[in-house]
């Protein structure tokens, strides 16, 4: 799992890049973002969505827990943005639907804190690393583990 170093704009391009390569599998494409506050996720996410054509603006649902944008002309169906930040353990995702969002193929689901619901995280699961480095500069790291 390599680190790299970008600006706002490279990172932006980044996360643009990534989407892009992910394509639908047997079930939900999941990923599972990591690092302190400010690190980069939602801008991530935000990046996410607007590369898959929703041009709304996407807040990181800390308080709803699950937000859901339907996708129109995509491989994915519907992205589906989940902040576990105040769920205190994974069962209480799995409470507010978890196992049919994780079922169903067409969602891509960008989960931020993952760590909290780390216990439903299936294998196949990307994992996506962010740290900050200067508020001009984050750096991210890409891997299939936990």
């Amino acid at each position: 799992m390599g680190t790299r170093e970008y600006t706002l704009e490279d990172f932006k391009s980044s996360a643009r890049q990534f989407v892009q390569q992910l394509t639908p599998a047997r079930e939900a494409t999941v990923v599972a973002l990591h690092g302190d506050l400010g690190a980069g996720k939602t801008t991530f996410v935000q990046e996410v969505a607007h590369t898959l054509g929703i041009y709304e603006d996407v807040v990181s649902p800390t308080f709803v827990i699950q937000k859901n944008y339907l996708l129109e002309g995509q491989v994915f169906g519907k992205l589906v943005h989940i902040d576990a930040y105040r769920l205190e353990n994974a069962e209480e995702l799995k409470v507010l639907g978890w196992e049919d969002v994780q079922r169903d193929p067409a969602n891509l689901v960008c989960i931020e804190w993952a760590e909290n619901v780390a216990d439903l995280l299936a294998p196949e699961t990307h994992h996506v690393y962010f740290a900050y480095v200067d508020d001009d500069t984050r750096s991210i790291a890409h891997g299939k583990e936990h």
